[in-house]
């Protein structure tokens, strides 16, 4: 196969790439606008120039709010789905109310500092366009934890509405008495549900 060569090409953004034939050897220097002057990765800029907040700040506590109701509501609905409703109730509560106190966190009033310059704000405003995907972390947190108790609350209430048959199908000591609990139960849908299987 041919070799091909590629077109001569700038190879000042790639720091990686041998220097031009010619030019004599350089010491290392850092590229400008590669961060301060400590060269940490987490000193961003923003478009203005300004120094701007991290995305997610885990000593912020409306932003791990944000993230707890997510977990927990999402961890809620599971186990209202395989049949658990008191920890599923316990985590959709938990995920209610950081999904509830994350939307409605106010960032701390500004203090001034030594120099008279404003502290910067906290909390999701202090995000700016950055607090959108906490904010969709608490939303989303808010819709599963709901789902979560309303699946707990059904269970609930298909316990208390069928209370016969459940005593009768847990008192059962064999099988054929466990199978005449079924007739206990409503010709339905919610009857053919619950009933115990052959």
């Amino acid at each position: 196969m041919p070799d091909r060569r590629q077109p001569d090409s700038p190879t000042d953004d790639n720091p990686f790439a041998a220097p031009p034939e010619g030019r004599p050897d350089q010491p290392w220097q850092p590229r400008s606008g590669g961060g301060g002057d400590n060269g940490d990765g987490d000193d961003r800029k923003d478009s203005d120039g300004g120094r701007g907040p991290t995305r997610w700040d885990p000593t912020d506590p409306i932003q791990r709010r944000a993230r707890y109701a997510l977990l927990a509501g999402m961890w809620g609905f599971f186990f209202g789905i395989f049949g658990i409703p008191s920890v599923g109730l316990l985590l959709g509560a938990l995920a209610l109310y950081w999904g509830i106190s994350a939307l409605r966190g106010k960032p701390a009033p500004a203090t001034a500092t030594a120099e008279g310059a404003p502290a910067a704000p906290t909390g999701l405003d202090a995000l700016g366009p950055a607090a959108r995907p906490q904010r969709t972390a608490a939303v989303s947190g808010l819709v599963t934890a709901s789902l979560a108790i309303l699946l707990a609350f059904s269970s609930y209430a298909l316990q208390l509405a069928y209370k016969d048959f459940y005593v009768c199908r847990d008192d059962a000591l064999t099988k054929s008495a466990e199978l005449q609990c079924n007739t206990l139960l409503p010709d339905n849908l919610v009857g053919d549900v619950l009933k115990v299987r052959q």
